[in-house]
């Protein structure tokens, strides 16, 4: 663990590294983009088109300002501080990119990489999330423990880290600004874990904001428990057929079987979602 991390992280990136910070006595060179990869440790996976397209311009007309900060790694470099002006710099048609060169470790690498997107406070919740749990994998630290480096609460850690073990495809949507954090908090809690990408398809339909789809998650945890004391000795064909239902409907889907006849009962929560379940059985 470097130095500089065990005193704290919140004192900010160019506490413990130089980052942005270029000396006088250092030599900035011009360097191929052909050159130039991007750092494999970089969390942001999502870069503004529009601020991108506008650095562009700007570099376009006053060319790059400031040096991006790279290291060697065999015959090219590896981007440490500055992905967006190369990449804006690209856009804009530059063959070459002022740069200074350093030696960093691949640790330092993703240190200085993950700490300056949370610095700048415009990751997603998703990038956050995964952030946090790689300094704590690579740092060996606990949420206790990097919630008091990086000066935030524990909750906040431990409130993103657990977005993580959402399905992929609600992270996607919340990574798009989809759905919030709020409504991937509250998808969290459904007792039927397979449920979450069709509710969060739900919440997306029909607009529902986090405490309409907590009032939801709720409702649908309490039909749970009741049909669960109900059928502890169900048989297992109707259960499949029940969690079939359930997926097709995105519902609370019960079926009631006698000896000779039976009945499907479909639970929906508000008009709108009578339409969606009339709509499905249409077609």
């Amino acid at each position: 663990m470097s130095k500089g991390l065990s005193k704290g992280l919140g004192k900010g990136i160019n506490a413990i590294f130089p980052g942005e910070s270029i000396n006088q006595m250092e030599t900035v060179e011009k360097i191929s983009v052909n050159l130039i990869k991007v750092n494999p440790f970089q969390p942001r996976k999502i870069f503004d088109e529009v601020a991108l397209a506008e650095l562009s311009e700007s570099i376009k007309e006053h060319g790059v300002l400031q040096p991006i900060i790279l290291r060697k790694k065999g015959k090219s470099f590896e981007i440490v501080v500055g992905e967006r002006r190369f990449r804006a710099s690209k856009d804009a048609g530059l063959t070459e990119i002022p740069a200074v060169i350093r030696g960093f470790t691949d640790q330092q690498m993703m240190e200085i990489a993950i700490l300056e997107n949370l610095q700048r406070e415009d990751l997603t919740p998703i990038e956050e999330a995964d952030a946090y749990q790689n300094l704590m994998e690579n740092l060996s630290l606990t949420q206790e423990q990097l919630a008091f480096r990086l000066g935030k609460s524990r909750p906040h850690i431990a409130n993103h880290i657990r977005l993580l073990s959402l399905p992929e495809v609600v992270r996607e949507k919340i990574s798009s600004n989809k759905i919030s954090m709020g409504h991937g908090r509250a998808l969290l809690g459904l007792k039927q874990k397979k449920m979450i990408p069709a509710i969060s398809d739900k919440v997306m339909k029909e607009n529902l904001n986090v405490r309409q789809l907590e009032a939801l998650v709720q409702r649908m945890n309490e039909n749970v428990s009741r049909e669960t004391t109900k059928t502890i000795n169900k048989d297992i064909f109707i259960e499949e057929k029940e969690s079939q239902l359930r997926e097709i409907f995105g519902t609370t889907v019960s079926i009631k079987k006698t000896k000779n006849k039976g009945k499907i009962e479909i639970e929906f929560f508000s008009e709108d979602d009578l339409e969606r379940i009339l709509e499905l059985l249409e077609d």
